[in-house]
């Protein structure tokens, strides 16, 4: 196949810095249509680079994306060629969705089409080949041992959590964790009193619900540009306080060192602190922040999950409690499971055993540094009027409307747009100002620019109703 016919494509048009999206869509849609069917060979990437006259690095990473997705693969005799029974089709669509081409810039989620599926089913086969009766057989309700060995190095090296494997109990996400860690704090009560769970304000509405499924007393605390504000503590006196210190959801804003160290102070008194390191890999303007577990290992609970590094699908996350709660959570994870899914398990400690992980996360680094900076272009472009925080790190900013605004009307216009966003009220469990939490790590950065462009017309249509 001769690059300078392949599918009739035109580079000139398209900007720099957005081509190995449109490249990528323009083959997987080649072979959505039919177009490009099983078995038939791509041009070389350096013959394709020359003929549509690009880089050859931005033709590679396209490749690379496809072969992710398990639609292309390289052929052992050379080249690249279409895979075997494919199909790609569009999801179908739901009954609860409100427009027909809904992007939904609501959730904080990775690049999903970027999945590693090659090396997720290289790691599956290759768990499996060597997997033992033992392993298959009802397994540590705790997690597979393997795994924690991996995990214990992995958050060693990256979070600077220093921590023993058996320390680790390996949960279905975040959310588990939490779960657990509420129902021990709340069994507790009987011979302490009722627990009171301090949580940050804003914080993320649906850890606040989570948790206040478990535990009666869940208490708001004010967050500022320093994270949260631990005097308030005081006042409450909470049992536990829950806090995202590297990357405050949704604000953003990382927790100052100042505030790390009244915080370590107030749980030296027996206070809990739940630490919630959700999407701390994704730090643009520096190293990413340390964890804050390695201030007080004996008063914080760790938690996190591979929701934002690989997939929310796989529900694969951790725990790890301090001393005097872990026998107490390792049997509430019995009682409610048994322990979850071993092959899953495996499949990731290959992962991370072979570097894998850590060279998809710089990959990742790179494609969402490019869409974070697609989204605050574009609110500079159409949002003049509004700021942009949090976007040091992470999948999504924050922007911040003026007083006069309404962001949960504004939500709803953009509903009616087929733009799917968060008021930040939704977030907050008292009054504060208003703004709108943009998740962009989703989305490739035309359909970025596209999304917040309509919003600066719903604005805009807003600002002259009033």
């Amino acid at each position: 196949m001769n690059g300078t016919d392949f599918l009739q494509l035109d580079a000139t048009t398209v900007p720099r810095g957005h081509r190995a999206s449109w490249l990528t869509d323009a083959i997987r849609k080649a072979i959505a249509d039919g177009h490009l069917s099983s078995g038939m060979r791509l041009p070389a990437t350096r013959a394709l680079s020359q003929d549509l006259g690009i880089a050859r690095g931005t033709v590679t990473e396209a490749f690379q994306r496809l072969t992710e997705e398990g639609l292309i693969v390289p052929n052992r005799g050379g080249g690249t060629v279409v895979a075997a029974s494919v199909a790609v089709a569009e999801p179908p669509a739901r009954e609860d969705d409100e427009h027909p081409h809904v992007v939904d810039l609501s959730t904080g989620l990775p690049d999903l089409t970027a999945f590693p599926r090659t090396a997720w089913l290289r790691a599956e086969r290759e768990v499996l080949s060597r997997s033992t009766d033992k392993e298959l057989g009802y397994a540590d309700s705790q997690g597979a041992p393997e795994l924690r060995y991996q995990l214990a190095k992995w958050l060693g090296r990256s979070r600077g959590v220093s921590v023993d494997p058996k320390q680790i109990v390996v949960t279905s996400g975040v959310t588990q964790a939490l779960s657990l860690l509420a129902q021990v704090l709340r069994d507790r009560s009987s011979d302490r009193g009722t627990p009171t769970l301090a949580v940050e304000d804003p914080g993320a509405e649906g850890n606040r619900r989570l948790l206040g499924y478990w535990i009666d007393r869940v208490v708001p605390v004010p967050v500022d540009e320093h994270g949260l504000v631990v005097s308030e503590l005081a006042r409450i006196d909470p049992t536990a306080v829950m806090t995202t210190p590297a990357h405050q959801f949704p604000t953003g804003v990382a927790l100052s060192p100042e505030r790390r160290r009244e915080l370590v102070a107030w749980a030296a008194n027996g206070g809990l602190i739940i630490e919630d390191d959700y999407d701390a890999e994704y730090r643009y303007d520096r190293a990413p922040i340390r964890a804050l577990h390695g201030l007080a290992p004996h008063s914080i609970a760790y938690t996190a999950s591979l929701s934002k590094t690989l997939a929310p699908a796989l529900r694969l996350g951790w725990l790890v409690a301090p001393p005097d709660l872990h026998d107490a959570v390792v049997t509430k994870k019995w009682a409610t499971d048994l322990g979850s899914p071993v092959l899953p398990q495996l499949a990731l400690a290959h992962l991370i055993r072979t570097g894998t992980l850590e060279k998809h996360l710089r990959t990742m680094r790179t494609r969402h540094r490019q869409r974070r900076d697609a989204a605050a272009r574009a609110v500079a472009r159409y949002l003049p009027d509004c700021t942009v925080e949090g976007i040091a790190a992470g999948l999504h900013i924050l922007i911040g409307l003026p007083e006069r605004f309404d962001d949960e009307d504004i939500a709803r216009r953009a509903a009616e747009r087929g733009i799917k966003i968060h008021p930040l009220s939704l977030h907050r469990a008292t009054p504060g100002s208003p703004g709108l939490v943009i998740g962009y790590g989703a989305h490739p950065p035309e359909r970025i620019d596209h999304a917040i462009r309509l919003l600066g017309q719903i604005i805009t249509g807003s600002r002259q109703d009033r």
